[in-house]
């Protein structure tokens, strides 16, 4: 069994993508993003992605063949960091960690953010926040209805540290320590 594999999930703009990136550079391990399948989905259907969130609602197997290609890719490599919503339940094994950002600083990123301009436009941070807190609760009750999982549930991770106001070099560096860490306990134990 691959145990070099770090999952994480976490708030939306809570910097994942970003301490993902820092991660790869520092560790050198590939990433593999569900994010961006789901996003490639939304844009092949001209959607935005709050829109495609409803196709997710009204299709558990488009849903369970996102989730499923995590859960492959990590029994095929090893030196992996996978940013995915469910990469914690997908590849248990892994070492699982969430990101938490306050509401109000989550919408002022995703505001700001260029990358999401193709399937996230909002007209102002009022209108981020309530798509962001939209987005969120669908996502669970749908994780609680497909695969009877509590993503919000934070006893379902190794580690859970809040972004708010960290850099994202800061939250990498938690990362590593408490990565590396888990790694001797698993090779002692």
């Amino acid at each position: 069994m691959n145990i070099h594999i770090i999952t994480i999930t976490g708030d939306i703009a809570s910097g994942k993508g970003t301490v993902t990136s820092l991660l790869k550079k520092e560790l050198g391990y590939e990433i593999y993003k569900n994010g961006e399948y789901v996003r490639k989905l939304a844009k092949e259907m001209n959607m935005s992605i709050v829109e495609f969130q409803e196709v997710l609602n009204n299709n558990e197997e488009i849903d369970k063949q996102v989730e499923k290609s995590a859960q492959q890719y990590a029994k095929e490599h090893d030196n992996l960091i996978i940013d995915a919503r469910l990469g914690f339940y997908a590849v248990p094994h892994s070492f699982k960690v969430y990101l938490k950002v306050e509401l109000e600083e989550a919408a002022k990123r995703a505001y700001a953010d260029a990358l999401r301009k193709d399937t996230e436009q909002y007209e102002s941070i009022e209108v981020a926040m309530k798509d962001i807190k939209y987005r969120y609760e669908q996502e669970n009750m749908r994780y609680l209805k497909t695969y009877g999982v509590k993503r919000d549930d934070m006893s379902n991770y190794d580690l859970v540290i809040d972004t708010t106001n960290k850099t994202p070099e800061e939250v990498s560096n938690i990362i590593l320590d408490e990565y590396k860490k888990w790694l001797e306990n698993k090779v002692e134990g």
